[in-house]
Parts: structure tokens; sequence; C-alpha cells
């Protein structure tokens, strides 16, 4: 029987041998059968698909019809093109992708896969194209897909790739056309270019590249785009670059390259955009550069050290759009430019240029396009010309500051209708303003001052509906300040001081606006008495009338201001006793009362113990209870007789109040007893209780995320309105996945700050919903908060997305520590007190996502750009973008960029791979702490050779903690009590943030115990400072 069974089985075999269509067939079958499982596998990776786009991949339809599957036109059908792009789907990318040996295109752009790049998908002899762009993928650049022969285009930008590149990816690549690398976190020296033959595309902008450019790049003259800006690469341009023959675009901005840039380079006649900005190059400008680039586009050299003329030949650059020689130490004439009807943008700021009779502005008629003109800080002079008002009506921005620019201004710019900025500062400008600059409608930032501008504030100011900054301080007004000004419901910021100013300050200025930057009215003639509806100013934080002729005393109405930082009432004629109401006004950090005729008793409280803060010279009448470092004298009885009747005015009012108490509950009682009404029952009671209560817990519950019936509605409109279409201008801040916009929406007076996504950005899909999850689970108030949300089409029916938050008045906690790098901020300095309630707020908000939020939550981002403050310093933690839930099996990150934190408060363990942790948060509030302590950032350019804040600290601790203490902290304590202060405050403060920031996570403690013992060091300080205070 077996013999029987053998022979059947080898003739079977025989038979299918003899038959070449079965053996094709069976092979067709089976390559078939493999790329279905290929494809099954790499769903399997998928763990996000909210389109449903896989839907349609089924194990027993036929994979050539499943979606973004294709397969080729003639058997075997073979997967050829994989094509999933901008689809929202999440995961990691399977290693089966390999397995679809056919493959030609795999284009997987545009979505939020992450982890690594499998290493298998080098082995595909026929893969050419590969996009992986806009993704959030880690880890390095396969070797073995860099050396892929067949490979054509590879597309990683936009991603969180770290590494060098593979020196093989440019050698021997006959087929390589496209590289494109940008917005990754690449590192190490760009490789060598050997026998690279076909490249046409280069962009590796915005890495951290270092070293020389490679010389042997000239040799790839196929090259059309060389894009390597925005990294750190030195030396000199390499001379080689002069063989590109048809290069379009080369960008090397935002470098560190220095030398001359060599003849050679400017006649590359094929160039259409050219950017050297932003480095330390040295030289001029060749005369014949409008010749030698006759194709130019955008000619971009700022911030250089550029001399010379600007070429007159620029004329003949017919193409040329943008113009950017800012910031150099170019001089001469500026060329007219008037045949160049593309330009957009002409930005020659910084320089020493002259006008010589303007004539380069009379050209620019011709730029119908112009949307920028900078010009500031020249040595322009003479009149502005009227040609001036002929400019394009396009045009949005001119800053013409810090020039010698004289005469009047010209009532013809009036018809520039677009402007959203008019700079025209620090100049010798005379004459009046014109009325007819009420019709730029669009304007948000109006500066004309340290001038000589004489005559009356035009009214028709106040009808610039969208007027955020309007400065005219340092000029010769006079007349009074137009009520039309309380029509400026946007307005953040007013000075009109050191003009001559009269009249009576008017009360619309004070019951319209809220003005939460400032008002600035001093050093003019202004009169009458501070006005009593100043309701809508509650919010300012400077106030400023000195040097004026203001009577009457201080209202109660000022009591309203609860956030003034800056008030400043001298050099007036103000009267009365100093209010008790500036006692609460905790957040003073100047408050100048002097040279008035104030008389009294001042105030006791701490704020009046403080002579760095108040200011009381040149008040003959004022006295002291008891000695303070105001040197007042102390007050004697005749002065104190004259609040006498105040003192009586309660013996007389509460025993009448009492009495008519007593009379109506008599009266009530009687009626009762009469059954003229009866009491409501006690059930009925409770049930009313009951009602509200419950009906509070269901409004405390509901959460913008999640219940959006609660809130107002916001439209895209809405927001593109209050954002002044995203003007620059109301930008706060900006990061590669979103920005923040102030604004203020029409039917509400409070600002807000409007946290737009941009979903073109890798991780911004991932930010968003992970604070609408946050904050949908989470309730604490050192946590921000949003007040509603905005997920809608914008005009292009592109998804869109946004978070409105309250505006926070006093700005990130970065701002105070470091206001010396943020131009136009007030010197603000943050108090002992201040530093210790804002480390226990923050400390108090880790210790509750940490432990009383199931699961617990993990900042992963703590630092003091992240830490807002409130109108009253109350601390909010914000932007929990980079958080991540501790669910039970979270992936262990593979790369720092993967983790999401800053450099400098990052843990050191994520460095080594270690799993994310409440740990990490606690290090990077020990180091917030003991930077709060000693002022210096951990990225400091004195931390060097392994010397790091918290080294640095520990070395110093305890015995030379003086030293090292924040030189701008202003102390609370008189200077006896400096040392007593230093030991039982500031040093227990700093052995909690080194005990925090320890190396190992296994010696910081947890927030729990962090937050406990700030709570005591906060109950401590607080005491401390009211016994010293009661006792003077």
């Amino acid at each position: 029987m077996a013999h029987v069974l053998t022979f059947f089985l080898v003739a079977h075999q025989l038979i299918f041998l003899s038959n070449p269509a079965a053996i094709l067939a069976a092979e067709s079958a089976n390559g078939s059968e493999i790329d279905r499982q290929a494809l099954l596998s790499f769903r399997q990776g998928i763990t996000s698909d909210p389109l449903g786009v896989l839907s349609s991949w089924g194990n027993n339809s036929l994979y050539c019809s499943w979606r973004g599957v294709v397969c080729g036109n003639s058997p075997p059908f073979r997967v050829v093109s994989l094509q999933l792009n901008s689809l929202q789907l999440a995961g990691e990318l399977s290693p089966s992708l390999a397995n679809l040996t056919s493959v030609t295109r795999l284009d997987l752009g545009n979505n939020l896969f992450s982890g690594g790049i499998p290493k298998e998908l080098g082995n595909s002899m026929s893969l050419s194209y590969v996009n992986l762009a806009n993704n959030s993928l880690t880890g390095v650049i396969p070797h073995s897909l860099a050396s892929s022969s067949s490979l054509s285009k590879l597309i990683l930008s936009h991603n969180n790739l770290t590494g060098a590149i593979p020196t093989t990816l440019f050698t021997n690549s006959s087929r390589l056309t496209t590289v494109d690398l940008q917005r990754n976190s690449l590192a190490c020296f760009i490789p060598p270019f050997d026998k690279v033959t076909s490249l046409k595309y280069l962009c590796v902008t915005e890495n951290f590249f270092s070293g020389s450019i490679p010389p042997s790049i000239g040799n790839v003259s196929s090259l059309l785009f060389m894009l390597l800006g925005q990294n750190i690469l030195t030396g000199s341009i390499p001379e080689s670059l002069r063989h590109f023959s048809k290069l379009l675009e080369l960008d090397l901005s935002f470098n560190s390259l220095s030398g001359h840039v060599r003849l050679p380079l400017y006649n590359m006649s094929s160039l259409r955009y050219f950017s050297l900005g932003s480095n330390g190059l040295v030289g001029q400008l060749p005369s014949d550069i409008g010749y030698s680039l006759p194709n130019l586009q955008v000619l971009i050299m700022q911030s250089n050290n550029l001399v010379g003329l600007i070429p007159p030949s620029l004329e003949n650059a017919s193409n040329l759009q943008v113009l950017d020689l800012s910031n150099n130490s170019l001089h001469g004439r500026v060329p007219s430019l008037g045949s160049l009807a593309k330009l957009h943008q002409v930005l020659l700021g910084m320089n020493q240029l002259e006008a010589y009779h303007w004539q380069f502005l009379a050209s620019l008629i011709n730029c119908t396009q112009l949307t920028k003109l900078s010009l500031e800080g020249n040595m322009l002079n003479g009149s502005l010309p009227r040609s001036i008002g002929n400019l394009s009506t396009s045009l949005e921005y001119l800053f013409l500051g810090s020039n010698r620019i004289s005469g009047s201004i010209p009532v013809e710019i009036n018809n520039l209708v677009n402007l959203t900025a008019l700079s025209m500062e620090n100049n010798l400008l005379s004459g009046s303003i014109p009325t007819t600059m009420g019709n730029l409608q669009s304007l948000f930032i109006l500066n004309l001052s340290k001038n000589k501008l004489s005559g009356h504030i035009p009214s028709s100011i106040g009808n610039i509906s969208q007027l955020g900054k309007l400065f005219l301080d340092d000029n010769d007004l006079s007349g009074n300040i137009p009520s039309s000004l309380g029509q400026c419901s946007m307005i953040l910021q007013l000075n009109l001081s050191s003009n001559s100013l009269g009249g009576l300050l008017p009360n619309e200025l004070f019951a319209g606006p809220p003005l939460p930057l400032g008002v600035d009215l001093s050093f003019n003639h202004l009169t009458g008495e501070i006005p009593d509806p100043i309701g809508p100013m509650a919010t300012t934080v400077l106030i400023n009338i000195s040097n004026n002729l203001i009577s009457g005393s201080i209202r109660p109405a000022l009591g309203v201001l609860q956030f003034i930082q800056y008030l400043d009432l001298s050099w007036n004629d103000l009267s009365g006793n100093v209010p008790e109401f500036l006692e609460t006004f905790t957040l003073l950090q100047k408050l100048d009362l002097s040279y008035n005729n104030f008389d009294g008793p001042i105030p006791t409280g701490r704020l009046f113990q403080n002579s760095t803060v108040v200011i009381l010279d040149g008040n003959k009448g004022l006295c002291s209870r008891s000695p303070t470092p105001l040197a007042l004298s102390i007050c004697d009885v005749a002065t104190e007789s004259k609040n006498h009747g105040v003192a009586l005015l309660p013996l007389i009012v509460i025993p009448s109040v009492t009495i008519a108490l007593i009379l109506l509950l008599w009266f009530v009682v009687t009626l009762w007893k009469k059954r003229v009404f009866e009491f409501p029952r006690w059930e009925d009671i409770l049930r009313i209780i009951r009602s509200v209560v419950q009906t509070k817990r269901r409004e405390v519950q509901a959460f913008p995320c999640s219940n959006n019936e609660t809130l107002k509605k916001v439209s895209y409109g809405d927001i593109l309105k209050a954002t002044n279409c995203f003007s620059t201008v109301h930008t706060i801040s900006s990061t590669r996945t979103g920005s923040v916009y102030v604004g203020r929406f029409k039917y509400d007076r409070s600002l807000v700050a409007i946290k737009v996504f941009n979903l073109n950005e890798p991780g911004a899909y991932k930010s968003y919903f992970i604070e609408c999850e946050v904050l949908r689970s989470t309730r604490h108030r050192n946590l921000m908060r949003p007040v509603t949300l905005c997920s809608t089409l914008d005009t292009e029916n592109h998804e869109f997305k946004a978070l409105i938050f309250k505006f926070m008045v006093n700005g990130s906690l970065e701002r105070w520590l470091h206001c010396e790098y943020y131009s136009g901020m007030p010197e603000r300095v943050l108090s002992l007190g201040q530093r210790i309630c804002i480390a226990a707020d923050v400390a108090s908000a880790l210790d509750y996502v940490h432990n009383q939020v199931t699961p617990p939550l993990v900042h992963c981002d703590l630092k003091p750009s992240n830490i807002l403050l409130d109108i009253d310093m109350t601390a909010r933690l914000g932007d929990f973008g980079s958080a991540k839930f501790l669910f039970p099996g979270l992936i262990v990150p593979k790369s720092l960029a993967e983790v999401g934190g800053t450099i400098g408060y990052m843990a050191p363990e994520y460095g080594m791979g270690s799993e994310i942790t409440t740990g990490g948060d606690v290090y990077s509030f020990g180091v917030l702490l003991l930077e709060m302590i000693t002022g210096k950032q951990p990225t400091d350019d004195f931390f060097i050779d392994g010397l790091n804040l918290h080294n640095f600290t520990d070395s110093m601790f305890p015995d030379r903690l003086a030293e090292i203490v924040d030189p701008q902290m202003v102390r609370e304590e008189s200077q006896p009590c400096t040392e007593v202060w230093l030991q039982s405050y500031i040093a227990p403060l700093v052995a909690l943030g080194l005990s925090c920031s320890m190396e190992s996570p296994s010696d910081r403690p947890g927030m729990r115990d962090v937050c406990a013992k700030l709570s005591a060091i906060k109950e401590s300080f607080l005491k401390s400072d009211a016994e010293i205070l009661n006792s003077h």
C-alpha cells in the first residue's frame, strides 16, 4: 500500500513540474498571500484610525481594492504602491512592510506614526519613493535604507529623528534625486558627497548639524535646491559652490558661517532664492548683483557684518520680491526700486542709510504689491514726501523709527488703509497729528513718541476700533485728552506722557477700555480730580499720572485696582488722608505719593513698612503712629483727634441698626401669628437646597472638552476677528505645534489667550487631544483651564482647532525671572515671598496630578515659560501638550524627543531610555526651584565643562548661600534680619531644590512630601512676616 501511495505522489509532482502555467499560478498565489499578510500586519500596528480608512481592509476581500493600496496592471497583481497620506493614522510602522517586495512607492506622510523606521525597509530592491514626513518618528535613519540602490526620493522631514546622516546616503547614489530631512534633531557633520549624479533637492534645515559645509557638495552639479539653514554650521562658504549652474534656491541662513562671500557665488544666474542671513559674514555686495542674478526673487542677507553701498544694479532684478539687508553696516543712499513691480517686502532697518531727497520712496509707488517697508534705525533725514500716501494700499507695516526725519506727517498717509503697524518714533517730526489718522481702521500699533509734534490729539483716533497700543509720549501735544479714546475697546497700552496736555482727566478713558498693560499720563498739565468710574481698569498693572495738577483726594473707586503693580500719583495737588485700602494692593512694586498735600497718619500695614516700594516725600502733613522706615514724624494728639469723629461713627451706627432689626423681627412675627403668611416647611427648604447643590455640582463637572453645550460658541470667524487675522502683533508666543494670540471677542470685554494648533505639524493633533484629556480629567486652582474651545473648519475647509484661555496679565514666570531677555518689558522683580508662594502653587499642582488623578499624570515639560501668573500672582501650570498618563504598559520612550521635554529641565534618566515616571517632574521642579532662588537658567553660558545648576548650587551650600541668591530679588525683611531669613527660608528652599534634582530618581522625594514642606515654609514665612509688621 505504501508503494502505491509513493507512486501516486511522485506522479503528481512530475505532472505538476511539467506544467509551467501551474508553476506560475502557484508563485503568483504565494506572492499575493505574502502581500496580503504584510498589509494585515501593517494594519495591526495601527492604534488609531479616526477616519475609518482601514475599515475596507478585510481578510476576505481582494487587497487590491483596499483604500490606499495600488496593484500592478497585469498578473501577478502585486502591491506596487501604498498611499495613505494625511489620514490621521497613528501607531508604529511594521517591519512587514519590507515584505511588499514589489512596492515602488511608500507614502505615509502627514499622519501620527511614532516609533522608529524599520531597518528592514532598506532590503526592498524596488522601493524608490519613501515619504514619512510630518509624523512623530524617532530614532536614527537606518543604514540599510540609506544604502538602498533603488531609492530615488527620501522624505523624512518634520519628525523627531536623531543621530547622524548615514555616510552611505550620498555615496554612489546614481538614482537619488530628493533628500528632505528638515525639522528633525539630526546632528554631527554633513557627510561628504561622492558620485551623486542625480540629486536635485537637498533640505536639512532646522537640525543640529555642525562643522563646515563639505566642499565635495560642489561636485553635485545636478542640484536645484540646497537648503542648509538653521543649523550650527561654521567656517566659510566653500568656493566649490560656484560649480552649481542650475541651482534655484540656496539657504545657508541662521548658522555661524564666517568670512567673505566669494564673488563666483554671486554669478549663479539661475538662483531664485538666496539667503545667507544671520551669520557672521563680512565684505560688500558686488556692484553688478542685479545683473549677475537676473532671476532672483528673494535676497536675504540680514544680521551679518556687511559694509559698503546697496548696489544700484538691484533695480534691474525685475523678479525680486523680498529684499532683506537689515542689521548690517551699509551706508549711502537707498536705490530706487520702483522698477521691481513684484516687490513685497523691503527690509533695510538698522544700517546707516541716508534719504537723499527720498527719491527711493517716490519710486516705490510702482510696487503695488508692497506689504512691508522697514527703514528704522538709519540716518534718514528731511521731510517725508507727500507721495508716501501713494504707496501700495496693500502696505501693512511701515517702520521709520529712530531716524532724523523732520517736518510734518503728511495727511496723505491716511490712504494706507491696510496699515497694521505705523512706527515713526524717535525722529524730529513737528506739526500736528493729521486728523485723517482715524481712517486707518486696521491699525493696531501707532507709535509717534519722542518727536516734536504739537497741537491737539485728534479725536478721530478714537475711531480706530482695532487700536491696541498708542504711544504719543515725549512730544509737545496740548489741549484735552479726547474722550473718544474711551471707545478703543481693544487698546492694551496708552502712553501720553511728557506733553503739554491740559483739562480734566476724561471719565470715558477710565470707564472704557481696561488697559491691562497700563496708562501713562505723567508730565502734563492735567487738572481736576481722579475720576470715579474706574471699574473697567481693575486689571491694569500700571497707572502713572504724576507731575500734573490733579487735586482732591484719593477716591475709594481706586480700591478696585487689586492687581496694580505701579501706581505713581506724585507731584500733584492731592490732599486728605492716605487711604487704608492701599494696604490691599499686595502686588504693588512702586507706590509714589510724594510731593502732594496728604496729611494725617499713614496706614500701618506691611506695605508702608517698605521704603523701597512706598515713597511719601514732600507731604509735610503726614505722620506715623509708630516708627517706620519712611522717616515720618510720630503723630501727636491733635492729629489723631481729627479722626476722633470717624472713630465714634461705629458707636452710633451699630446700636441704631440693632434696634431697627429687633423692631423688624417683632413686626414679622406678629404678622405670622395672625396668619398673614406662612414660613416654608423645613422639608421644602431642604428640597430647594438639594436642588441648588445638584445644579451647582452639574455646573462644576461641565468641561470644555467634553460638554460644549455649557460654553459660549466661538466660531472661526470670531477668532479671526479677535486676533486681527492672526496678526503678528497679537502673537504672545509660537512653537512648532501652535501659536498663542491675545485677543478680545466682541461679546466680552475680557482679554483671552487663544491657542491655535498648527495641525500640519507632527504632534499637533496629539498635543490638542492630550490637553483636552488632561483638562477634562483635572480640576485644580493652580492648573490652566480653558474658557471654551473651537473645533471647526477654516475658510479653506482645513481642520481648525483652538483652545481659549483666560488671559494671564502677568505673563509667564520666565518673563519675571529673566525680564532682561524681553525687549520692551519693564524691569519687574519677584520678592522672596512671591517666589515662595509661586513655588508652593506649582508644587500643589504637581502633587495633584501625580497623586490625586487616576491614572497619575506626568507633565513632562515643567519650566518657567509654562507657569503663568494670574492677575493676583497665583501660579497656574499650563501647556500639557507633552503630558502623559501613566497607564499600565506605557511604552518606554525611545528618544528625548519622544519625551517632549526641554534641555536643562529634563530628567537625566530619560536620556538613557528610562521609562516616564513622576520622578521626572520632580527633577524639573528641583531645577525650577534652584532657578527661582539663584536667578540662573540651567542653560546659562556659565555652566560649562560638566558644571550644571545643581552642582554649582550644591558647591555653595550652605556656607556661601548669600553669594548665589538672585541679586535682583527684593527682600521684604529689614536689613538686620537678612541672615536670619537666609537661614530660615532660603536655605530650606535650596535644600529642597537640591534633593529634588538629584541625578538618581530613587534619591528624589515625592511631590506629596515636597508640597508639604513648601506649605510649611510658606506658612512660616507669612506668619513671621505678619509678626514683624505687627511689632512695628
